[in-house]
């Protein structure tokens, strides 16, 4: 069984990138692009990972994170926060809040993004 990917991202370009790339590696993935949408899929998808941007309309990625943490049903849930944002401060309050993992956008391709997540699966 495909291990399940949430993500969190309001870039369509990007998120369809990712959707496509996850699921060429053999991912189940689910696609929001914001909090509302991804509270909706949350209801019925208990994902093994989400993938979360910070800068999003409405609630941004630090209230999903904070929220997604005081759930029990996500509490424990690999939430790698994957976003523009690399101060340090930035990166602090998102390992704060309880991210997995901090991987600045343009540090990374989709093939180390599919890897990262792999190996946290492992």
């Amino acid at each position: 069984m495909a291990h399940k990917i949430l993500i969190v991202e309001d870039d369509s370009f990007l998120q369809g990138l990712a959707t496509t790339k996850l699921e060429k590696d053999g991912f189940s993935v689910a696609a929001a692009s914001d909090s509302i949408e991804a509270d909706k899929i949350l209801q019925t998808l208990t994902p093994d990972v989400i993938l979360l941007d910070l800068v999003l309309p409405g609630v941004d990625g630090f209230g999903i994170l904070k929220k997604l943490r005081e759930n029990p049903a996500t509490a424990k849930t690999h939430v790698i926060v994957f976003s523009n944002l690399s101060e340090a401060d930035d990166i602090k309050k998102a390992k704060d809040l309880g991210a997995t993992e901090y991987m600045v956008k343009s540090n990374f391709t989709l093939d180390e993004l599919s890897e990262r997540i792999t190996e946290l699966l492992k």
